[in-house]
């Protein structure tokens, strides 16, 4: 595969999720109830592990795997104790 081209997909797949981030960055603020920021958060989670991979993909080093494996557990952790803990919204 030529270099240019495969430098130019990851260019834009970052560029798409740096777009995706911010979407989901707003959300996180601007959602009106705990669920909608929890999706979000959940979201953020997501494209973090996808741009490390994408990380892994531009530069060959696979050192960061192990911070992808420690960010899912953390995503995982936050969600469920979200969702066990929650209390409805305005009451």
């Amino acid at each position: 595969m030529d270099p240019n081209l495969y430098n130019i997909g990851l260019t834009v797949a970052a560029a798409f999720f740096m777009l995706s981030f911010i979407f989901a960055s707003y959300r996180i603020v601007v959602g009106p109830n705990s669920i909608d920021r929890l999706l979000g958060l959940d979201g953020t989670v997501s494209m973090i592990q996808c741009a490390m991979a994408t990380y892994i993909c531009w530069t060959l080093d696979t050192t960061v795997s192990n911070a992808m494996i420690v960010i899912a557990l953390l995503g995982f952790i936050s969600s469920v104790s979200v969702a066990r803990f929650r209390k409805r919204d305005g009451a």
